[in-house]
């Protein structure tokens, strides 16, 4: 069994150095990806290419800055749970936010097959 902790910590890592291939590396062809509703990103996208689109693509559009920085990251068999902050600053608005998040991952076979994030979508949309 692969150590799904440290690949989880390279991803984030990989994450705040701009390296979205690596990111994307991470996720199997069918991972099914669920952004929390009312989030600007918010809904469910199946296959790495539906999360470059949907998410990391708006990330980079939307936000000058944006981070997701883990605090903790707790494991367990094939599930990962990563408990961090998020924060940013929008490019229209100028606004900044800052909010907690819960990402949780299962993995199969190396690779991520789910995720799912849990953070307070309100705070980030005053931000927009």
């Amino acid at each position: 069994m692969s150590n799904y902790k440290d690949i989880i910590r390279d991803m984030y890592a990989a994450f705040a150095q701009g390296d979205v291939p690596s990111v994307l590396g991470v996720l199997a062809p069918d991972v099914h990806w669920i952004e929390a509703e009312g989030g600007p990103q918010g809904g469910t996208y199946v296959g790495p290419q539906a999360v470059l689109e949907n998410v990391f693509m708006k990330l980079g559009t939307d936000w000058e800055i944006f981070e997701a920085v883990p605090a903790e990251i707790i494991a367990d068999q094939n599930t990962v749970v990563a408990l961090g902050e998020y924060s940013g600053t929008h490019h229209a608005t100028g606004k900044s936010f800052k909010a907690p998040f819960a990402h949780v991952w299962k993995f199969r076979d190396g690779k991520a097959i789910f995720f799912q994030q849990y953070t307070d979508t309100l705070v980030m949309q005053r931000a927009t």
